[in-house]
């Protein structure tokens, strides 16, 4: 069965948790194996992020087992052709997760589509996301105030 990293809002939690997925489709539930680092970069399109897979940061998320239509759930989330041409990528990537190598998918970004999404100078999209929610809410309230 594959291995899936997830970085963003597949994360436990997140608008488009793989847990919750698998359940609203009626598909066989991931396994959580544990979390991992890719290299990369995060970038902020608002309501999701992109990982750019240059830069030096190890980018924190989850890695999951998941089997055949649970990947191809993900891929219809992620809007990912395989053909080209869409904004996600999935490749492969060799991680070390709880002690094993596994070789995993993951969601990069085709840097060349991410229009204006703004540089994320954090490694961790759910602390990120928190963080600048709360922020902009505190703007609200003060603004109202």
């Amino acid at each position: 069965m594959p291995h899936v990293f997830v970085y963003g809002t597949l994360r436990r939690g997140e608008i488009n948790d793989i847990e919750r997925l698998a359940r609203r489709l009626l598909l066989s539930p991931p396994l959580l194996v544990g979390e991992a680092r890719v290299r990369g970069r995060l970038v902020d399109f608002g309501d999701w992020p992109g990982l750019v897979e240059d830069g030096d940061a190890r980018i924190l998320g989850e890695v999951y087992t998941v089997d055949d239509p649970l990947l191809a759930a993900m891929d219809a989330v992620e809007e990912y052709d395989p053909d080209g041409g869409s904004l996600f990528v999935r490749r492969p990537v060799d991680l070390q997760v709880a002690g094993q190598a596994l070789c995993c998918h993951y969601y990069p970004i085709e840097p060349r589509l991410m229009g204006g999404a703004v540089p994320i100078d954090h490694d961790d999209w759910v602390e990120y996301r928190l963080a600048r929610d709360t922020g902009r809410a505190d703007r609200i309230r003060q603004a109202a105030g």
